[in-house]
């Protein structure tokens, strides 16, 4: 185990951990599948992570995220953005590292919630060619990455912050929302400064909007996270568009 990388390391039965790629296997051959394929497990506990130790798997497929919260980091002359991920994000954060930027970028991991990730280096390669079906998944989980990045970045072009972070709330929602009584309850842990990043806006600015927001009865902070009443804001319904250019990529 590389120093640095986890403080435990295990194997696990993917198809298990992952409902949703068990089900692109044909059901006459998921429990052989969920046997033969596994993976070795990593855990990375909540805090800054340095992802360097990683660059030698960057022969296999990547890092599936199993549970956990993670933010990729993007900064340039004090500025940065974010990206959120979790359980389901198929990752490479390796991937380019070593590349000479034209640009002074700042990068970094950082654990928002304890994780799990399988790593599916080049053992696990030898499974994709008996049961094909987990490639077309594999690579359609990094499309939808990139899917939620273009609407990522048709909200934080939007003037007003509190409109982006609405906006943003609803659209973590449509991955991680739970439907209650009281609203839209979106599980997530979320700081005032990761939601800056996330809206590409400062933290003072952030906190202001989210006063005005909960003065408005749209998001409310909770222990669990945070809830939403009424229905998605208009201009992320204009979004749609956006989502349905990326599905050509």
């Amino acid at each position: 185990m590389s120093p640095g990388l986890t403080s435990r390391e295990d194997r696990c039965r993917v198809l298990e951990e992952d409902a949703g790629l068990a089900e692109t296997v044909p059901a006459e051959l998921r429990e052989q599948a969920s046997e033969e394929c596994t993976a070795r497990e990593i855990v990375l506990p909540a805090g800054r992570w340095r992802s360097s130790p990683l660059v030698g798997l960057s022969g296999g497929l990547g890092l599936l995220v199993l549970d956990g919260l993670l933010v990729r980091r993007v900064g340039i002359g004090g500025r940065f953005g974010a990206e959120l991920l979790g359980d389901g994000d198929l990752l490479r954060p390796w991937e380019g590292e070593e590349e000479t930027q034209t640009l002074p970028l700042a990068s970094g991991w950082r654990v928002l919630e304890r994780a799990r990730l399988a790593v599916l280096d080049e053992s696990f390669l030898p499974h994709l060619g008996r049961y094909p079906q987990l490639a077309g998944a594999l690579v359609g989980r990094a499309v939808s990455r990139s899917r939620c990045m273009a609407v990522n970045m048709a909200i934080v072009h939007q003037a007003r912050v509190d409109v982006r972070l609405h906006m943003l709330f609803w659209h973590l929602a449509s991955r991680w929302g739970k439907v209650g009584s009281d609203g839209v309850t979106v599980p997530l842990r979320l700081t005032h400064a990761v939601l800056a990043e996330l809206a590409a806006a400062r933290r003072p600015t952030v906190t202001s909007a989210l006063t005005a927001l909960a003065g408005e009865g749209l998001v409310r902070p909770v222990e669990s996270g945070w809830v939403l009443a009424g229905d998605p804001p208009g201009q992320l319904r204009e979004l749609a568009p956006v989502v349905a250019t990326t599905r050509t990529l």
